[in-house]
């Protein structure tokens, strides 16, 4: 509920600070008075956007502050989202506009976006305007008043989890149609270039091994040369090295029989001997193996100018790079022909999603229509008590042709004020004034059913009066019950029901007129009321009959 409403500098009011109670109070006043100003402040600083003309003249800085009683209303997880500090039981709103154009909101004293207060802002307060009757007309306003009264909570929970998988198993297919068209349209070229790669017949460390190989036929005749060179200087005619290792191993085995170190060099030099000679028997044979083969260089070129055509073809550096492109065209491949399963396995997917969901529809919308009978009954009471005897009100629920977020119905009021008059939308047939008491019905009727924020109706009671203002007084003093309510209102009979009662009115100084608002006592209470029966000239009769309304 609304506890206290702060104003500095805005527009005519240089200094307002307003408790406020529980239950159903009213505000009275003048026309021209200041209500509307009030009004505005409350609206600014819950989100409205600002305007410097509203700064009082000759002011820099106006400021707003509204606190609210927030203990019934959960809102921990809501602050904890948005990164302010809670308190359980309260909750300040604060608004600052500068002559420069600059506005700053804050809750709680830490500064938000205008977009969070509104958010907030909704959650705690109600103004409902003439603007507002305008949500009559809204279906999705509509359904909601149904639902509430529905008690589709639960089930609409459920609905809507399986509606977002069902919308995702929905995209899903959609996605993959997309994705196997495009694929298929390419799949030629996949198959080319798979078959291409695969019998190419590529192998890991392949492409090194032909270079080098490659490298070794390029150069047979120099690679021979040096091999036979290599044989002669090794085991050769005459002098070679490994005659004269022989020698040398020859005299120094005589002289280990009296010479002992000498049996250290027997070993090494009989090593390096047959070493030698093995060396000189392998250069040996290598030399005669060693053949200039065309026909082989020949094909190790083609196989490695095949490598690099591929290898540039793909814009790839390594066979290993190649055979991974290969498998990717092989998987591909593999996907294209699997797209048809993965389709059918979808579809079935979405079209089981599709049944369960048409099958919590029709369970919601069961509840709506048996909410409907109570939804109409209760609407034409309210309305006949108002004063509008023909009222005739129809809910309509009509099957939409595919699931939507709330369900698979399509919500209608339908209005008539008159016995003759055919049922028509609410927006194309009521009246001002008669929207005004439909919605006062409606929020009277949703009250019982949830816990609304504090509401404030601005002249709800325009062009009424008598018995039906007093019928009215009765709902809105009702209504106070289970909620805050706060009324601005121009009938003595629906201010006398209200359990505070605030007087607007303007004050004149030498300098400035400024809008003042005060909480009236008993004795202020039955003036104020009677100056509203009778008018600029207060009568006795006025004064006795506001104390019969105030029940004095």
């Amino acid at each position: 509920m609304l506890k206290s409403l702060f104003i500095r500098n805005f527009v005519l009011i240089d200094g307002l600070d307003i408790r406020f109670e529980d239950g159903f109070s009213v505000i009275t006043g003048e026309t021209g008075a200041g209500k509307s100003i009030i009004l505005g402040a409350l609206s600014l600083v819950l989100g409205e956007r600002a305007d410097t003309k509203s700064i009082q003249s000759g002011k820099d800085k106006c400021t707003i502050e509204a606190v609210f009683d927030i203990s019934t209303y959960q809102l921990e997880r809501f602050f904890e989202e948005n990164d302010l500090a809670y308190d359980a039981t309260e909750c300040m709103f604060r608004r600052e506009l500068y002559s420069t154009g600059k506005s700053r909101a804050f809750i709680n004293d830490s500064p938000v976006s205008l977009s969070i207060v509104k958010e907030l802002g909704n959650r705690l307060i109600d103004v409902h305007s003439q603007h507002q009757n305008l949500l009559l007309a809204d279906t999705h306003f509509q359904l909601n008043v149904v639902d509430l009264i529905a008690h589709t909570g639960e089930k609409l929970t459920e609905y809507r989890s399986e509606y977002t998988e069902y919308l995702a198993l929905c995209d899903a297919l959609d996605e993959l149609k997309n994705r196997a068209l495009n694929t298929r349209n390419e799949e030629d070229y996949i198959r080319f270039q798979y078959e291409e790669l695969s019998e190419a017949k590529l192998r890991v460390g392949e492409q090194e091994e032909l270079e080098q190989e490659l490298d070794t036929l390029s150069h047979t005749e120099e690679i021979k040369t040096a091999l036979y060179k290599v044989t002669e200087l090794l085991k050769g005619e005459g002098t070679s090295v490994v005659s004269s290792l022989r020698d040398a191993l020859a005299a120094i085995e005589q002289l280990s029989a009296y010479f002992p170190k000498a049996n250290e060099y027997v070993d090494r030099l009989r090593n390096s001997y047959l070493d030698i000679s093995d060396l000189a028997s392998e250069t040996d044979v290598l030399k005669d193996d060693i053949e200039f083969n065309p026909e082989r260089l020949e094909w190790v070129n083609n196989r490695i100018n095949m490598i690099y055509s591929l290898q540039q073809k793909h814009k790839i550096s390594s066979v290993e790079g190649l055979i991974a492109k290969r498998d990717d065209f092989g998987m591909q491949l593999n996907a294209i022909e699997s797209f048809d399963e993965e389709l059918e396995s979808l579809s079935k997917r979405r079209q089981e999603s599709y049944l369960l969901l048409t099958e919590q529809a029709a369970g919601i919308t069961e509840l709506r229509k048996k909410a409907a009978g109570v939804i109409e009954k209760q609407i034409i009471e309210r309305m006949v008590l108002l004063g509008m005897p023909n009222t005739r009100f129809h809910l309509l629920i009509t099957p939409k042709n595919k699931p939507s977020f709330d369900g698979m119905d399509e919500v209608s009021f339908l209005f008539s004020a008159n016995k003759n008059e055919q049922l028509k939308p609410v927006a194309q047939t009521a009246s001002g004034g008669e929207i005004s008491r439909l919605m006062l019905c409606v929020k009277a009727m949703i009250a019982g059913y949830a816990a609304l924020p504090s509401i404030i109706f601005d002249e709800i009671d325009t062009g009424i009066s008598g018995e039906i203002a007093d019928k009215m007084a009765d709902i809105m003093q009702d209504l106070g019950r289970k909620m805050q309510v706060i009324t601005i209102t121009h009938l003595p009979q629906i201010a006398a029901k209200g359990k505070a009662h605030y007087f607007v009115y303007k004050e004149d100084t030498p300098e400035h007129t400024y809008t003042r608002i005060r909480r009236l006592d008993d004795k202020e209470r039955v003036d104020e009321i009677a100056r509203m029966l009778s008018g600029a000239k207060m009568t006795q009769a006025a004064v006795d009959n506001a104390l019969a309304l105030l029940g004095l």
